[in-house]
């Protein structure tokens, strides 16, 4: 089969590079064990591990959160930090606007890891840990949690989970501003 004659998908595998030292028998080997995890016989959209590596939180899709995020702070006037975390609660993009508290990075970046570790916005999991509330001492697992608003999961549409934004440098509800509109940014 011609290289034009590849789905996309075979062609960039034969722009892999291989260490030289590999013998031909172990090429064949990986490239057709790639070709079978790359271009599985089942149809592209349909394939989860492919839909997964499709879905997945991207650079550019977290610079396009942190700019809306940052947008609507500069249209309320205040300075906030903004982080960007991806579905495994991993640091994925940041912003410190000029004048925003050092002390609400560390908020910031929690009330992100918090949205992204349970799936849902942090003040609704703040609800679980208030007094009287189903889980109390929740907020102090997983190595500390941030639990009011400005913290919002972000979702892929078919719902599987992306990541999570977290903002703070405001009021509360200010935080939760800036979310949203950094979350409504987000397309696919």
């Amino acid at each position: 089969m011609q290289s034009s004659q590849l789905p996309k998908t075979q062609k960039a595998i034969r722009f892999l590079e291989v260490p030289k030292d590999v013998t031909d028998v172990d090429r064949r080997r990986i490239s057709r064990a790639l070709t079978q995890y790359v271009c599985p016989a089942e149809p592209f959209d349909r394939n989860p591990t492919v839909r997964r590596i499709l879905l997945a939180l991207t650079s550019l899709h977290a610079q396009t959160v942190i700019a809306a995020g940052e947008n609507r702070a500069t249209e309320i006037g205040v300075p906030i930090n903004i982080s960007v975390l991806d579905a495994a609660a991993h640091l994925k993009a940041f912003s410190r606007m000029d004048g925003a508290l050092l002390g609400s990075i560390d908020i910031a970046i929690g009330k992100a890891k918090t949205a992204a570790l349970f799936g849902m916005a942090t003040e609704a999991i703040g609800e679980f840990c208030k007094p009287g509330g189903t889980s109390p001492g929740l907020e102090q697992t997983n190595g500390g949690l941030v639990v009011f608003a400005g913290g919002i999961p972000l979702f892929a549409p078919d719902g599987s989970l992306l990541g999570a934004v977290g903002v703070s440098g405001g009021a509360v509800a200010q935080d939760r501003e800036v979310a949203e509109a950094a979350v409504a940014a987000l397309s696919y």
